[in-house]
C-alpha cells in the first residue's frame, strides 16, 4: 500500500508535495472516480488516481 500524497509525486501527477494540498482542497483529485480530500488515504493495487486530465493506476 502507498499513501495518496506519495503516489501523486511518484506518478508525476504533481511536481512536489506542496502541490497536493491545494488540489485536494479544490476537489481536483479523484480515486476510483470519487473525489478524495485526504492526503494520507491508503491506496491499494488497482486504484486509479486522477488529477485533471491525467490518470495513473496503482501497480
Amino acid at each position: 500500500m502507498i499513501r495518496l500524497g506519495q503516489f501523486l509525486k511518484l506518478a508525476d501527477l504533481v511536481e512536489s508535495g506542496g502541490d497536493v494540498k491545494p488540489l485536494l482542497l479544490e476537489g481536483l483529485v479523484r480515486v476510483n472516480d470519487e473525489i478524495e480530500t485526504r492526503r494520507g488515504r491508503q491506496l491499494t493495487q488497482g486504484d486509479v488516481v486522477t488529477v485533471g486530465e491525467r490518470s495513473a493506476r496503482v501497480g
